[in-house]
């Protein structure tokens, strides 16, 4: 969320992009941004995360169709130990760059940092945007050498909505690609069997563009009841539609602010309402988690 952090924006570029037969005789050693870059590069770059001055190369493990212009990537950072161990947190992210591209992507991690750890590999789900770096990162193939920033940002702090006896109820809200960092959460595990109303508000524009449906038995069976909702349905659906903002003011049922946590991830617009939502219900602006 991409991430699409589609909750974290990606950059847009089309300069020339070097081919992949030399791509994949790139080194895998760190690199420092100081050595590879123009000074005013080095400079902005710099300016947003003093965390990425380090940038690693790393080949491509699979990139696969996740949902409508939606793509599962799986990049190989077994190589890089330290790399692998800076992902801690779910709702972490980094910055992914292509050679000769000038702009990198911020990423949003969809894995849980036990995936690291236990088999060396990042995953993502990425939104391919015309004309920007997503779109050509989505276009590459197994074995194809990107540069990874160190992992960034301070997650989800679920420390705040713990002990689950204290917070009995966890609502969790994304919409589009900001699904991905959420996927992290759940998979990571926040004691969701232990909470008797943990809720998902999932909004995509159809059922074409909603990713992680094959994950969604899993959720479930570890305590998180997942509300699809979209905005554009076909005639035959009959769940949730329109906004998922406005799914959860019909639903709402908080029976308990002061117990009540939340996590939020996806469309600017759907945050704030959500937030002020709660807010208005009670619920401590505290217990409202968010990665950025």
């Amino acid at each position: 969320m991409s991430v699409s952090i589609p909750f974290l924006p990606h950059a847009h570029a089309r300069p020339s992009f070097l081919p992949m037969s030399i791509l994949r005789r790139l080194p895998l050693h760190p690199l420092t941004l100081r050595h590879h870059l123009p000074r005013r590069r080095f400079a902005t770059l710099a300016a947003v995360r003093q965390d990425t001055s380090v940038w690693t190369p790393t080949p491509i493990s699979s990139i696969e169709p996740a949902a409508e212009s939606l793509f599962h990537v799986s990049i190989d950072v077994s190589e890089s130990p330290d790399l692998a161990s800076s992902h801690t947190l779910p709702g972490q992210y980094l910055q992914l760059r292509l050679p000769d591209v000038e702009k990198p992507s911020f990423l949003a991690i969809a894995s849980p940092p036990s995936l690291a750890a236990a088999s060396g590999v990042f995953e993502f789900l990425v939104k391919s945007v015309a004309g920007s770096t997503a779109e050509l990162l989505c276009a590459l193939k197994k074995g194809d050498v990107v540069e990874l920033s160190q992992v960034i940002g301070n997650g989800f702090n679920v420390d705040k909505i713990d002990p689950p006896e204290d917070y009995p109820t966890v609502l969790i809200f994304a919409t589009g690609s900001g699904i991905s960092p959420i996927r992290s959460l759940i998979e990571s595990g926040f004691g969701a069997y232990k909470r008797p109303d943990v809720r998902l508000y999932y909004g995509a524009r159809n059922l074409r563009r909603m990713a992680y449906q094959d994950r969604f038995k899993d959720w479930e069976s570890s305590g998180v009841k997942v509300v699809p909702v979209l905005s554009q349905p076909g005639d035959s659906w009959t769940g949730e539609s329109g906004y998922v903002q406005a799914a959860f003011a019909r639903a709402k049922q908080i029976h308990s602010p002061k117990g009540t946590g939340a996590v939020l991830c996806g469309q600017r617009q759907m945050t704030e309402e959500v937030t002020s939502i709660l807010v208005a219900d009670g619920v401590s602006s505290e217990k409202i988690l968010k990665n950025f």
